[in-house]
């Protein structure tokens, strides 16, 4: 497990890496939020991620304009200000700790989000082999560089980062080293199928020369697929037990029962797609002798002439290559050819 983040973050990586998070679906309960830890196992997780803030290391607990919601959002707009809501959603440490205790006890790996210096050294004490960078906290620089003096894996969310965004993002990481992904993301919850830019993967490897993944807000793995053909290799998905209605992130969580297939597929595309270059398959080279080549069609003698009537490019590929036919019309033949002969250099004069 030691070595386990920076794998995945490697760019010769060629596994799929399906991280679980947990995020507010655990029904504030312990007792629930153990269960969804085990159905992540069960279901084959690659990784549990937890986030790990506190309402107060978050926001301020105020009325003010600012802070409040918008009265229209369905499933959040409800709550009087950000305070309450992560009241809500939030996870806390003291059950953090007991599941990771228990992962680290399975080695079963796990990570977590952090948002503040107290989560990280809460994170530390408990061993924690990797942090993510939520979308929100990319302008967070001084708690980038808290992280990056850890010199442990950090993963990036992009979803609300401009160019300049990130690119200071990973020079402050890269102050103290250069273990690090970016996963392409749309913050918003869910995330709309016609506002994902996955082509964009491919840019911020090339920018960053550096691993891409796909930090998945939508609904289904339609978006999972096409981010596979782009390049991405990790996944992350916010999951919830088959029975959760009631958790905050409930309303775009993929179901925990669904997340071997969710894997399944990307697995899939990423095998249709294959390599990377223009060749004949292996499945296709049974087929190789049903390429053209010449033969001779009608009967001809020894010293008569080629000609375009008893010469063709025709099916199978045993004789010459098509591109010589121009060249031998005119040409005498050195001995007796009957229809059905394949056109080799030695029967040419």
């Amino acid at each position: 497990m030691k070595n386990l983040f920076e794998k995945i973050i490697s760019k010769k990586n060629n596994e799929v890496c399906i991280i679980a998070e947990m995020s507010g679906n655990h029904q504030n309960s312990f007792k629930v939020a153990k269960k969804f830890v085990d159905s992540c196992i069960f279901n084959r997780a690659s990784i549990i991620k937890f986030q790990v803030y506190r309402p107060d290391t978050i926001t301020i607990n105020s009325n003010r304009t600012d802070f409040k919601l918008k009265e229209k959002d369905k499933i959040w707009g409800k709550f009087n200000n950000l305070y309450e809501m992560y009241e809500k959603a939030h996870t806390p440490w003291t059950w953090i700790e007991k599941l990771a205790n228990n992962l680290n006890k399975k080695k079963f790996p796990w990570f977590a989000s952090v948002f503040d210096n107290s989560s990280i050294q809460f994170l530390e004490n408990l061993n924690c082999k990797a942090y993510k960078i939520a979308s929100p906290e990319i302008t967070d620089i001084p708690l980038i560089e808290s992280v990056s003096k850890t010199k442990k894996p950090i993963i990036i969310s992009a979803g609300l980062a401009e160019f300049s965004d990130l690119n200071l993002a990973i020079k402050t990481i890269k102050k103290k080293h250069n273990k690090f992904m970016i996963l392409k993301c749309t913050s918003s919850y869910p995330a709309p199928e016609n506002d994902l830019d996955l082509k964009s993967i491919k840019l911020i490897a090339n920018k960053f020369n550096c691993s891409v993944g796909f930090s998945d807000h939508t609904i289904g793995n339609e978006a999972a697929k096409v981010a596979a053909s782009m390049g991405a290799k990790v996944f992350e998905k916010h999951f919830k037990l088959n029975n959760d209605k009631k958790s905050i992130d409930s309303h775009f969580s993929m179901k925990l029962s669904e997340l071997q297939n969710y894997k399944e597929q990307i697995k899939k595309t990423i095998s249709l797609m294959g390599e990377n270059t223009i060749r004949i398959s292996k499945s296709s080279m049974k087929n190789y002798s049903g390429r053209r080549s010449l033969y001779v069609v009608s009967n001809i003698k020894k010293g008569e002439k080629f000609t375009f009537d008893n010469v063709k490019s025709i099916r199978p590929s045993f004789g010459l290559h098509p591109k010589y036919l121009k060249k031998i019309i005119g040409k005498k033949a050195k001995r007796h050819l009957f229809k059905g002969d394949r056109l080799i250099k030695n029967y040419i004069d």
